[in-house]
């Protein structure tokens, strides 16, 4: 490799089931390098034969790397090369590597992405739900009813969720996600993407329980559940509620306009313009009022 190109820390995306979806310029890259970082060397080695990358495999996962990183960056800033793969996928996505990255960053060295395959891009390009925003939220929690309330803050999010599930927590996760999310609401089961029994079931949360009873093989495999987000609230009304009326009308009884309005804000949360038009009707259009703080 140049010189030029020494010290670099590559990021390099591998398959996430078919072997064929490497890349040109990853297998290059993993070539070159002095050295590949990876999640589980066993896992690896299987791909990297495939393509002929005989390069030295050191060990990266989330039980060494607060130690493995700061020496890998000593290994950079020597001018080494080093290329960091997971066991599938792009390194980072809900795998082992960010430390080093950080690191890395912080000592001025360059990372270059070497982009490509991604479980949860891939679900969400095929599941048919928005695509605009969204939202990758990683594995749900195990424990059940830690992940029921992790749920209960995501049931009004907008945005298009994505998970990661284990196939011997699929189920499980499933139910919840129906007891968590209104009827109706639009799930896709992504489950062995690229790989032989590739499946993308499109269902809603309140039917996707009943395929996996129905189908021994949907509870097999490494999951993807993409989650239509919540429809966007209504615009908000001209009208007051009730507690806003009450309290503003009292407030009227003692205070101008004014004053009213803007102790009615502090205490009900409601927007000024929509209390002031309230208020200007009710004290017959005149600003001052009659409180006990007007002139008059």
């Amino acid at each position: 490799m140049a010189e030029s190109e020494r010290g670099i820390l590559y990021l390099v995306a591998t398959p996430i089931g078919n072997l064929a979806d490497f890349g040109f310029r990853a297998v290059e890259i993993l070539k070159k390098a002095d050295a590949i970082a990876c999640e589980d060397t066993r896992h690896s080695r299987p791909l990297l034969d495939r393509y002929g990358i005989d390069r030295p495999l050191l060990a990266l996962h989330e039980h060494n790397e607060s130690t493995q990183a700061p020496q890998l960056i000593e290994r950079l800033v020597r001018g080494d090369t080093l290329a960091l793969i997971s066991d599938a996928g792009t390194p980072l996505i809900n795998d082992p590597g960010f430390p080093l990255v950080r690191l890395a960053r912080e000592a001025g060295l360059r990372v270059v992405p070497i982009p490509g395959p991604c479980a949860l891009i891939a679900a969400l390009s095929a599941s048919g739900l928005p695509a605009d925003r969204f939202a990758f939220e990683g594995f749900p929690p195990r424990k059940g009813p830690a992940r029921l309330a992790w749920f209960g803050s995501l049931r009004d999010d907008p945005r298009t969720l994505i998970f990661y599930e284990a196939s011997h927590r699929v189920e499980a996760t499933l139910r919840d996600l129906a007891r968590t999310f209104p009827p109706g609401r639009r799930l896709v089961i992504a489950r062995e993407l690229t790989k032989l029994y590739e499946t993308l079931a499109l269902t809603t949360v309140d039917s996707a329980p009943a395929l996996l009873e129905q189908d021994p093989d949907m509870r097999k495999g490494e999951f993807v559940l993409v989650l239509e987000g919540a429809p966007p609230a209504p615009p908000d009304s001209d009208e007051l509620d009730p507690e806003q009326t009450r309290i503003l009308k009292l407030l009227l009884t003692e205070c101008s306009v004014k004053t009213a309005v803007g102790l009615a804000v502090k205490i009900t949360g409601a927007r000024r313009d929509k209390l002031y038009r309230a208020a200007l009707q009710w004290s017959g259009g005149q600003a001052g009022g009659k409180g006990a703080d007007s002139e008059g």
